[in-house]
């Protein structure tokens, strides 16, 4: 069985987390994927419109996705591939570069993103929206 991890926020979730969710499923028979605590998103100065729960509920009922734990920190990724057996480690190409380190313990692939697509973007374009509706 082969075993593949990966991470984020995942606030609003979108076409684009599909398809990443989807890419990586399709890379092994199990999905796991480390959700950032509020406390960790907080630490990245990211402030998530839904909290922890709601956004795992939200991923738990994505058929892509086997099983949800909470990401507390950077330095945990170790750890997790050795706790889950994670024979592949993915995250999307804006990461690429920054967890090579990984291939150490296995094999790390970096994604696509899903142009014209983000959470960033999206917040950006709902806050201009309010502020419209505002004045």
């Amino acid at each position: 069985m082969t075993v593949v991890l990966t991470y984020g926020t995942f606030d609003i979730l979108h076409v684009g987390h599909i398809n990443l969710l989807r890419s990586a499923r399709a890379l092994g028979d199990r999905l796991v994927v480390g959700l950032s605590t509020d406390a960790f998103n907080a630490l990245k100065r990211k402030q998530a419109l839904q909290d922890y729960a709601s956004r795992k509920a939200v991923l738990e009922a994505i058929r892509f996705v086997d099983e949800v734990f909470p990401e507390a920190c950077w330095q945990q990724k170790t750890e997790d591939i050795h706790r889950y057996g994670a024979d592949v480690f993915v995250m999307g190409g804006d990461w690429a570069g920054r967890f090579d380190y990984l291939a150490a313990y296995c094999r790390v692939i970096y994604l696509p993103r899903t142009e014209d697509i983000s959470s960033t973007a999206l917040k950006q374009t709902m806050g201009r929206q309010c502020a419209h509706q505002l004045v």
